[in-house]
């Protein structure tokens, strides 16, 4: 599904990151999280289509994804908006804010030579040039073609995933804290910050990709 699509659907409580949809709802207590899982786990039954589920005691993360086709489809859309009616039905808001999904990146000039070596260690499957940990518990490894060149001061960076609504405000939250912007000409889908000792990270979104 195009991002301008995902944008039309006016998904209020959902949020595209790396590949897929996300939402988190604040329940409040691990009870009414319960309930509000069990409520989604019969929707996705009746749906034939089942979303990612992280309960904790003050609120519920959900992922949604077309995992045979690996992007978002119509059945992610369908699924998300009865998602939050539920929601709704049971007084839960949602939190778009909250939401941040972390990527690790790496320089590589010889993807063919590295990445096995990181699939093998992650215990993780190529989806492209990414390493994804099938449990979802490990944060994904992509690997950014360079020229073959020496090592650089910092071959690894971070890739900070967040809501393209909020990150904005984190970038200057983050120069605020003593960062700079050191390349903003992609954005708003990446944008080069530099602490002050000259590490570098990227605040993405899903926009403009």
């Amino acid at each position: 599904m195009k991002h301008q699509q995902i944008l039309d659907a006016r998904l209020g409580d959902w949020r595209k990151l790396i590949r897929a949809l996300h939402a988190r709802f604040l329940t409040g207590d691990f009870a009414k999280g319960l309930a509000f899982v069990t409520a989604v786990g019969e929707a996705a039954e009746r749906a034939g289509h089942h979303p990612d589920v992280n309960l904790t005691y003050s609120f519920v993360d959900l992922k949604l994804i077309s995992h045979d086709v690996a992007r978002i489809t119509q059945r992610d859309i369908d699924l998300a908006r009865q998602i939050s009616e539920i929601a709704r039905a049971q007084g839960i808001e949602s939190d778009p804010g909250g939401l941040a999904e972390l990527e690790l990146a790496l320089d590589s000039a010889d993807l063919a030579a590295a990445g096995p070596f990181w699939a093998a260690l992650l215990a993780g499957g190529f989806t492209g040039d990414d390493v994804v940990d099938p449990g979802g518990r490990l944060p994904s490894l992509w690997f950014q073609h360079t020229d073959a060149h020496e090592t650089p001061r910092q071959r690894f960076h971070l890739d900070l995933w967040l809501p393209h609504d909020i990150a904005q405000e984190r970038i200057a939250a983050a120069v605020a804290a003593g960062g700079r912007v050191v390349y903003d000409d992609e954005a708003p889908a990446f944008v080069v910050l530099s602490d002050p000792e000259g590490n570098k990270a990227c605040v993405c979104t899903f926009l403009n990709r």
